[in-house]
């Protein structure tokens, strides 16, 4: 996501500064001036739909809802529980998938390929056996394209639910058509090009999805005992109710997480669209007037 601190001393400016460490970890500032200032061509312009979905705050959202999903298959989750440190150093994984957001939504297209290629590497490395025996490889191309599948459902549903602007059904193709060049660089051949096609992806995969003991573990991780300070906690529980209330009812039921429909709608929706607002009015710059010399 784009996260641009405020910049200044007071508490709006306090709060930006904060979340953006938090998000872009300590080489946040230095990223961000080579993302967003570097000359050069960029695979998606200002007006394309991608950056209007990664530069809104719903993206808390969404990617803790992404996560969750993504826990069902059984490969993908053996090979994060295995391989990503995402206990150990859960605020270092945030930090390395925004920055490869920011930097493929945002940066050079000299970047862009640049960090897909160094994603394509890892892969390459992680393989393993699940705890039920499966081989799996992270570079699988029908398995990077669960992930990617899940992820960009994932941010789409937060955006359009939670999100300052949600998009037109145009616009919601074509977020999905430029994820797409994402997927095509991370080595997924044949990735979805709009809402229909990403929606029969997703049908597709169910046969092999399930939730395992690894899936359950991670779910109770991210819900019940976040890595966040305690002062944090309340803000985001209402992210992570509003990640579960975004999940498909087959995906909340097969992680044993309780929805209550009426509640969702009176209490966890509304909440989750203030705690939204209050990180996107956090996370914007302030623009001072300018000033006018006398006479």
């Amino acid at each position: 996501m784009r996260t641009t601190p405020s910049g200044g001393t007071g508490p709006r400016q306090r709060l930006g500064n904060g979340l953006f460490a938090r998000v872009a970890g300590p080489d946040g500032p230095r990223n961000r001036a080579r993302i967003h200032g570097t000359p050069g061509p960029r695979w998606f312009g200002p007006e394309r739909p991608v950056r209007q979905v990664h530069g809104d705050a719903s993206m808390f959202i969404g990617g803790l809802s992404a996560l969750l999903l993504q826990s069902l298959h059984p490969l993908a989750m053996a090979a994060v529980a295995a391989h990503s440190g995402f206990r150990g150093d859960p605020w270092g994984r945030l930090q390395r998938t925004s920055t490869f957001l920011a930097t493929t939504t945002y940066g050079t297209a000299e970047h862009a390929q640049r960090a897909c290629d160094r994603v394509r590497a890892v892969h390459e490395r992680v393989h393993g056996v699940t705890p039920d025996g499966e081989p799996y490889r992270a570079s699988d191309p029908h398995l990077l394209c669960w992930v990617h599948v899940a992820e960009i459902d994932s941010f789409l549903r937060a955006h359009q639910r939670y999100g300052l602007h949600p998009l037109s059904d145009d616009e919601c193709d074509g977020y999905v058509a430029d994820m797409a060049r994402v997927a095509i660089a991370l080595g997924i051949p044949d990735p979805p090009r709009d809402t229909d096609e990403l929606a029969a992806r997703l049908a597709s995969y169910r046969p092999e999805l399930r939730a395992t003991a690894q899936a359950r573990d991670t779910a109770r991780f991210l819900l019940l005992n976040p890595p966040v300070p305690l002062a944090a906690r309340l803000p985001y529980g209402v992210l992570a109710a509003n990640a579960v209330s975004l999940l498909p009812d087959w995906a909340a039921d097969a992680l044993r997480l309780p929805r209550f429909p009426v509640v969702e709608d009176l209490c966890v929706r509304p909440l989750g669209s203030a705690v939204t607002a209050a990180i996107r009015w956090a996370m914007t710059p302030v623009r001072r007037a300018p000033v006018v010399p006398p006479g």
